[in-house]
C-alpha cells in the first residue's frame, strides 16, 4: 500500500484535495462563512441552553469543522453544537462553582469514546431500534422543554433555564408578576422578524420585476438575509441594547454579560471537580462520582448524536456513504473538541442544510467556518456582553418550534395506528419525567411490539378439499420466521382450527418460513407426536431444506413434506386409514387467527387436543 493510500485511508477527506481548483475554493468560502454567521448566534444561545457560560459555544463550533473536513465523507454535514445535546448536556451542569463545564466536557470526551467504540465494533445499527414514531415523539418533546426553558430569557425572569418540563413551568407560572416589560417586547418582535424572515427566501420575484440581473440581485439579497436572519437580528438588538443602556442609568434588558476573549486552552478535561450541595458547603467530586452523576447519558446522548449524524448523512449524501467512517468523524469530533473545553457536538440540520444552499463543494467549508468562529473569539467576544438574553431565547424558540412534527399523526392513524402508542409514551414520559427516560420506554415499547408480534404471528387458518374430495386443513404463518414464543401459539392455532373444522391432515405452509430455532423444532415434534395419536397427520408444505434438517436433526422425526395440495392424497393412499379422510365435503370456511384470540383459547388447547386424544383410543 502506497503512502498516498495510508494517507487517504486514515484521512478520507484528503481526497477532496485532489484536483481541489480556485473555484472550489470560493464556493467552499461562501458557504463556510455563511454557515459561521449561523453558528456564532445558536452556539451562544445553546451553550447557555446547555448552562455554560456563552464561550463554550463557540469552543464547541470550530473544532468539528475541522476534523470533520479530515476525516468525514459528507459534503453538507456540518458539526457542532445543537439545541438537544445542549438540553442533555444541562442536567448535568447545575451545581455550582467550575462544576458545570467539567462536566460538560466530560460528557464530550466520554460520548466520544463510545461513539468510536460503536464505530469499531460496527454498533452503528443500533440507531435502527428507534423507529421514527419514537424518533418523532422524542424530538418534539425535547423542542416542548427546549421552548419552555427559554421562557425566563424570554419574560425577563432570573435564574437558570433548566431542563425540567414541570418545575420550569411551575417557576414561569409562578413568578409572572415580575415579567420585564423591555425583554418581554424585544423577544416577542425578535422571534416575529426571525420568523417573518424565514419566509422571505419563498417569496418570488419572478414576473414582478423584468429585468434578469436585478431579479438574480433581490433573489440573492433576500436569500441572504434569510439566511443570516439568526446574525442579523441579534447584531441589531446588540446595537439597540448597547445604545440604550449607555445612554440610562438601568438597562431595561438582561445581557448575556462578559464573554472570555481569546481561544480555548489546549489541555485534559478535568476527572474531579468541586460542586455545592443543597446546603451551600463545597464537595469534591471524584471521577467515579462524576460519571456516577452523568449516569444513562453517557450511553444516550451518544446515540442520539449518532441518529441525528447518520440522518443527516443520509439525507444529503444518499446511500453511499459509510456510517462507520460518519461515526469515526463524529467520535473524533467529541474527543479532539474535548481537549478545547467543548460540549457535546454532533450534525446540525439546520445548519446542514444552509451549507448545501449554499453551495458548498467539499467538508473543507467547515474549516472556513471555524476560521470564522476563532476569529469571532478572537476580535468580537467583548462586544457579545451586549447581547440580549432575549434575543438568544428568541434565536432558540424559533428554531425548535419547527421540530414539533404534528405533520405525522394523520398518517400515523390512519395507517398504523399501533405505531402512535411508542410514540406517544417518548413524548408523555420525556415530557413528565426526563427525554433520556422518555426514549428508554418508548424504545421499549417498540422491542416489546416486535416481541409480540414474533410470539404471536399472525396465521390464516382454511378448510379446503383436493380434487377428489380429500378434506384438508391449510395453516399458513405469515411471518418469515417461528421462534420459541410461537410454537404454542401454532399449536393453539392447530388445536382451535381442528375443534372448528372438524379432524382432518393439517398441512402447515412453510412457503415463507425460513427460519426455526431450536425451541420451536422441539415444539413442532412435540405436536407432530399429538396429533398422530389422534389420527391426524401433519404434512409440511414446500418447505426450505434447511426448516428439515433443523427438524431433523431436533426431534429426530422424519417430517412428511409435499410439494402442493394435490400431493396429499397420494401420499395418504398408501396409508391404511385413507377411507376416514374420504369425508363428505363440508362448506369452505376462512378463518384468521391473529392478534384478537383471547388468552381463554390459549388455555383450553391442550384439553382440546387431549379429547382428540381421547376420541382416537
Amino acid at each position: 500500500m502506497t503512502l498516498n493510500e495510508w494517507g487517504y485511508r486514515l484521512f478520507p477527506g484528503l481526497k477532496w484535495l485532489h484536483g481541489y481548483t480556485g473555484q472550489d475554493a470560493v464556493a467552499d468560502m461562501i458557504a463556510g462563512v455563511t454557515v459561521g454567521l449561523t453558528v456564532l448566534p445558536q452556539g451562544l444561545a445553546y451553550a447557555t441552553l446547555a448552562g455554560l457560560e456563552p464561550q463554550y459555544g463557540l469552543y464547541s463550533a470550530f473544532v468539528g469543522g475541522i476534523v470533520y473536513a479530515l476525516l468525514g465523507s459528507c459534503r453538507q454535514v456540518t458539526i457542532g453544537p445543537t439545541a438537544l445535546l445542549a438540553l442533555m448536556t444541562s442536567r448535568h451542569t447545575g451545581f455550582g462553582l467550575g462544576s458545570g463545564p467539567a462536566y460538560a466536557i466530560l460528557l464530550c470526551l466520554i460520548s466520544g469514546v463510545v461513539e468510536l467504540g460503536m464505530a469499531v465494533l460496527k454498533l452503528g445499527a443500533l440507531v435502527d431500534l428507534i423507529s421514527l414514531p419514537v424518533t418523532v415523539g422524542f424530538t418534539s418533546a425535547t423542542a416542548v422543554i427546549i421552548g419552555t426553558s427559554q421562557l425566563k430569557g424570554l419574560l425577563g425572569l432570573r435564574g437558570g433555564s433548566g431542563s425540567d418540563f414541570i418545575n420550569t413551568m411551575r417557576s414561569v407560572l409562578g413568578n409572572l408578576s415580575q415579567v420585564r416589560r423591555g425583554d418581554f417586547t424585544l423577544g416577542l418582535v425578535s422571534i416575529s422578524v426571525l420568523l417573518l424572515l424565514r419566509k422571505l427566501k419563498d417569496v418570488k420575484f419572478v414576473g414582478r420585476v423584468r429585468s434578469l440581473r436585478a431579479q438574480q440581485l433581490i433573489s440573492g439579497t433576500i436569500w441572504v438575509v434569510a439566511t443570516g436572519r439568526n446574525a442579523l437580528v441579534v447584531l441589531v438588538t446588540s446595537a439597540l441594547a448597547y445604545s440604550t443602556c449607555e445612554q440610562m442609568d438601568s438597562c431595561p434588558y438582561i445581557l448575556t454579560g462578559k464573554v472570555k476573549s481569546g481561544l480555548p486552552n489546549i489541555t485534559l478535561p478535568k476527572f474531579e471537580t468541586t460542586i455545592l450541595d443543597k446546603n451551600g458547603t463545597e464537595l469534591t467530586q471524584n471521577f467515579e462520582q462524576m460519571v456516577s452523576e452523568l449516569g444513562p447519558s453517557m450511553l444516550i446522548l451518544p446515540i442520539i448524536a449518532v441518529l441525528g449524524n447518520v440522518a443527516i448523512s443520509k439525507a444529503f449524501g444518499g446511500a453511499g456513504l459509510s456510517p462507520t467512517r460518519e461515526l469515526v468523524a463524529l467520535s473524533m469530533s467529541n474527543i479532539c473538541g474535548a481537549f478545547c473545553s467543548s460540549m457535546p457536538v454532533t450534525g446540525s440540520f439546520s445548519r446542514s442544510a444552509v451549507n448545501h444552499a449554499s453551495g458548498v463543494r467539499t467538508p473543507l467549508g467547515g474549516c472556513y467556518t471555524s476560521v470564522l468562529v476563532l476569529l469571532a473569539l478572537g476580535l468580537l467576544a467583548p462586544y457579545f456582553q451586549y447581547i440580549p438574553k432575549a434575543a438568544l431565547s428568541a434565536v432558540i424558540i424559533s428554531a425548535v418550534i419547527f421540530m414539533i412534527e404534528f405533520e405525522v399523526i394523520r398518517p400515523l392513524w390512519r395507517c398504523s395506528r399501533r405505531e402512535l402508542l411508542p410514540g406517544a409514551i417518548t413524548f408523555v414520559m420525556s415530557l413528565a419525567v426526563g427525554v433520556e427516560i422518555g426514549l428508554l420506554l418508548g424504545v421499549g415499547a417498540d422491542v416489546a411490539f416486535l416481541v409480540y408480534r414474533a410470539a404471536r404471528p399472525v396465521l390464516s387458518v382454511s378448510k379446503l378439499q383436493t380434487i377428489n374430495g380429500v378434506n384438508y386443513i391449510l395453516i399458513r404463518p405469515k411471518h418469515s420466521s417461528l421462534y420459541f414464543p410461537a410454537i404454542e401459539w401454532v399449536r393453539s392455532g392447530i388445536s382451535k382450527a381442528l375443534t372448528t373444522h372438524g379432524t382432518a391432515p393439517v398441512i402447515l405452509d412453510c412457503t415463507h418460513v425460513h427460519d426455526l430455532d431450536f425451541t420451536a423444532a422441539r415444539g413442532m415434534g412435540s405436536l407432530h407426536k399429538e396429533l398422530a395419536k389422534a389420527n391426524v397427520p401433519l404434512f409440511l408444505m414446500s418447505a426450505h431444506k434447511d426448516i428439515g434438517v433443523i427438524l431433523k436433526e431436533s426431534t429426530s422425526i422424519d417430517f412428511p413434506t409435499i410439494d402442493g395440495p394435490d400431493d396429499l392424497e397420494c401420499i395418504l393412499e398408501q396409508t391404511p386409514d385413507y377411507e376416514l379422510h374420504l369425508q363428505i365435503a363440508a362448506p369452505l370456511v376462512d378463518s384468521r387467527i391473529s392478534h384478537g384470540i383471547s388468552d381463554a383459547s390459549d388455555a383450553c388447547s391442550p384439553t382440546e387436543l387431549s379429547r382428540l386424544n381421547g376420541k382416537s383410543t
